[in-house]
């Protein structure tokens, strides 16, 4: 998920600019007239002839080009923030001297830096680390690189034994450790010294790879948000540190605009909503990570599930079911064993068998697909379920319903020939496109995910290629926008993920389609279908999944909607307020009618006077009520209260019961007000897809 609240500035010169000679890249800016302030100002350069970012204070021993990389573009984000990074960790050992340091990556957003405190930090004390650091920023201490040995870090930093760890690892760091590679991830180990502004004395040092901006007061606007516990090297058997999460921006406008959004969201938490609205909820006698759906929740789980079922039976797919575990060959055939198996829950020792609670469905479908003979005939053969899959995710990154253990996925796969594999893509995408749009996530683009050259990925260079071609024209075809992912693609193929935009302008993953040419092949099921020719041929196997997960999705649109969820999907459609008890018996008569015509409708039948009741319909984001008093229940009419406030009133009840039905049945993701005109009998056409 990524919530950028300002768009990414780009630099305003028309070409490379050339640094001489012992001139460092700063001043060969200032001269070309580039902007070194401000969220249009470089931070850093890009050395054009190796790709790499350059402090502004570096001076190449020979003539260089190189392009101003800006405050506000992605990557100047990234330094603005890892310089942040740093001003937090010499804010943490002044005030807590004896801290010992672990990583200070930045991140999409913000930075963290993982300590080894004495204690754990309080919100005290970020509010006195947010103090220190701002006096460090005033004070504008200079950023200076150094290069250094491996021998001569090691001593110099023998007091921290983590950065040592990354000294051991260096080259690998990456791989070893997540935001490692900031630190130690080059061939040459250098320090970014911190020192005075005035005399140049060292005030404080860090191991890092760089780039930094030239000073600390060089950080437009930054703020500290939250601390968590954290496993060194994100490993459960390594100690746990303490990370401190910060955020920091190009103005202080954008500051603003991200923190107002971080509100927003907070607001918006599907966890906290979760609980409010009494929907779902995660019992510790359950475990970390695995949901339980409340009746509440279970009404808009059930209408997710029961739409993208029929919508898989229209577009050609045959429901199908598998168990939930399986024995340990299965994966290895299909090669998530070794590949995947960190992410998989241990097995189970049965009959002298290894047994895995399943991590994906894929090998099961084939052995639907491979259990009889198969026709070119019978192709695409589509097979679909809601299959059930449990992953081993780490504790750290669990987070409600959107990264779980347990999750249940509209999961598809389409078995072609490669000839119907571009089709079958296109067909995908317009699915998923279509399933999103009717529920109210219609802005979104696309991204590609690629092999990269990591030894995880099987198969020839020809077969990557051939499918990411397919994957790629189709992707092109639809007009969206287009974003490489190199080395995101699975081991066995190339995939197009829909990322979709929310209500607040943060972006989720969601649908996600892949081209496998692995798993079908001789070495792994041996799938073949009889060719026109009679020759034996081997299908090309496309994954979907729709949702992504139910309960991803669900989390998604809780949020969205901020638990307004549309008329047509809400827990409780309708809810009855008498005035007084006497009005009871003719509103349960008004719901007798709803219910015949399939609308969710509750009685308050509580003791709390009417406006409370309309304060708790209000809560729990009931999108009509219906308010009845004596004078109502004489001339057979409501008062009809919309979940914007607006009322309507003396409105008869047969035409209230035709106005709601018509609004759930046009399945519209917009909410009703009085001041909109409902045409009772309207078409059912978006409800059917």
């Amino acid at each position: 998920m990524s919530t950028p609240p300002s768009p990414e500035a780009q630099p305003r010169v028309s070409g490379p600019i050339r640094v001489p000679a012992g001139t460092t890249a700063q001043q060969a800016l200032k001269d070309a007239g580039t902007p070194l302030k401000g969220p249009d100002g470089a931070v850093v350069v890009r050395d054009l002839a190796t790709g790499d970012l350059k402090d502004l204070a570096w001076a190449p021993e020979a003539e260089a080009e190189v392009e101003p990389v800006a405050a506000a573009s992605a990557e100047g984000r990234a330094v603005i923030r890892h310089s942040t990074a740093h001003v937090l960790a010499q804010a943490v050992q002044d005030l807590f001297p004896g801290t010992r340091l672990g990583i200070g990556p930045p991140v999409e957003n913000g930075f963290y830096y993982d300590f080894d405190p004495e204690r754990p930090f309080t919100p005290e004390d970020l509010t006195a680390l947010e103090k220190k650091m701002q006096e460090i920023v005033r004070a504008g201490q200079y950023f200076s690189r150094r290069e250094i040995s491996d021998e001569d870090a090691a001593t110099e930093l023998a007091h921290e034994p983590y950065k040592l760890e990354l000294i051991g690892l260096k080259g690998g760091a990456g791989e070893a450790a997540e935001g490692a590679d900031v630190e130690v991830g080059g061939a040459q180990l250098t320090m970014y010294d911190n020192r005075d502004a005035r005399t140049g004395d060292l005030v404080w040092t860090d191991l890092c790879r760089g780039p930094h901006l030239p000073r600390t007061s060089s950080i437009p606007a930054f703020s500290l948000t939250r601390s968590a516990a954290a496993y060194w090297r994100g490993s459960e058997k390594n100690p746990q540190l303490q990370r401190i999460y910060g955020t920091a921006w190009e103005s202080k406008d954008a500051h603003k605009a991200y923190l107002e959004q971080l509100a927003e969201a907070e607001r918006r938490d599907h966890r906290r909503l979760g609980v409010e609205l009494d929907l779902f909820s995660f019992p510790d006698e359950i475990g970390s990570g695995l949901a339980v759906f409340h009746p509440k929740g279970g009404v808009v789980k059930r209408e997710m599930e029961d739409y993208v079922r029929r919508r898989h039976i229209e577009e050609g797919f045959d429901y199908v079911g598998t168990p939930h575990i399986s024995k340990r060959g299965l994966f290895e055939t299909s090669g998530h064993l070794p590949y995947y198996e960190d992410t998989m829950f241990p097995p189970m020792e049965l009959e002298n068998s290894e047994y895995f609670l399943k991590a994906m469905n894929c090998p099961m479908h084939n052995l639907i697909f491979r259990s009889r003979g198969r026709s070119y005939r019978e192709l695409p053969l589509r097979f679909f379920e809601f299959g059930s899959v449990y992953r081993y995710e780490k504790s750290g990154v669990v987070h409600g319903l959107t990264r779980v253990r347990g999750l249940t996925q509209d999961d598809s796969h389409s078995y072609v020939t490669p000839e119907q594999a571009p089709g079958e893509v296109r067909h995908l995408l317009a699915f998923v496109l279509g399933l999103l749009s009717d529920f109210g996530l219609d802005d979104y683009y696309l991204e590609l995910s690629t092999r990269d050259d990591s030894d995880k990925f099987i198969g020839s260079a020809e077969e990557w290629a051939n499918a990411t071609a397919v994957l790629e024209e189709a992707a092109r075809e639809t007009g969206l926008e287009l974003v490489p992912d190199p080395g995101g693609a699975a081991y066995y193929g190339p995939k197009i993920s829909v990322q979709a935009r929310d209500a607040i302008g943060r972006t989720w993953q969601m649908s996600t389609i892949q081209y496998d040419f692995n798993q079908p092949s001789a070495d792994r099921f041996a799938l073949e279908y009889v060719a026109p020719d009679g020759s034996r041929q081997q299908p090309v196997m496309i994954h979907a999944a729709k949702f992504g997960s139910i309960e991803r999705f669900f989390g998604v649109l809780t949020e969205h909607y901020a638990g307004a969820f549309p008329a047509w999907l809400a827990p409780v459609q309708v809810v009855g307020i008498p005035i007084t008890d006497e009005q009871v018996p003719y509103l349960t008569d008004v719901a007798l009618k709803l219910r015949a015509r399939g609308v969710r409708v509750e009685i308050d039948d509580s003791d709390d006077r009417m406006q409370k009741k309309i304060r708790t319909a209000s809560k729990q984001k009931i999108p009509f009520a219906l308010i009845a008093g004596a004078t109502d229940a004489e001339a057979g009419a409501v008062s009809f209260r919309f979940r914007d406030g607006s009322q309507r009133n003396g409105v008869p009840v047969d035409d209230a019961v035709e106005q709601i039905v018509s609004w759930v049945t046009s399945r519209s993701n917009l909410d009703p007000s009085a001041a909109d005109e409902v045409e009772p009998g309207a078409t059912e056409s978006v409800a059917a897809g």
